[in-house]
């Protein structure tokens, strides 16, 4: 069961990893979609305006995906560390994200 509650990440629609989303990423076009991976070591860029990195697969670390944010980040996003992102797919291997939430594996299933 998803954990309800995630602030700003809602958990109707359920998460998607890099292995269910990479094979078939049009198949997302348009989709509001949550991402969940691994933040890649030496992957995080913060610029004016714009934050980038690279989420992983949590179980295939050859499976990425190259994400944009402009928004606020939180505090714990850290190398290494798992994330969820809230967005669009705007290429073949790039996402767009609206939200970022940042913690423990454990809180978002049971």
């Amino acid at each position: 069961m998803l954990l309800k509650g995630l602030y700003g990440i809602g958990s109707s629609g359920g998460y998607i990893s890099a292995s269910r989303l990479l094979p078939d990423p049009r198949g997302y076009s348009g989709q509001n979609i949550y991402v969940r991976g691994v933040v890649k070591n030496r992957s995080l860029k913060l610029s004016p305006g714009i934050t980038s990195f690279v989420l992983k697969d949590e179980n295939d670390e050859n499976l990425k995906i190259h994400v944009n944010y402009a928004g606020n980040l939180p505090s714990d996003l850290v190398e290494g560390r798992q994330a969820i992102t809230s967005g669009a797919m705007v290429s073949e291997s790039t996402f767009e994200a609206d939200k970022i939430v940042t913690g423990c594996p454990s809180k978002y299933t049971e």
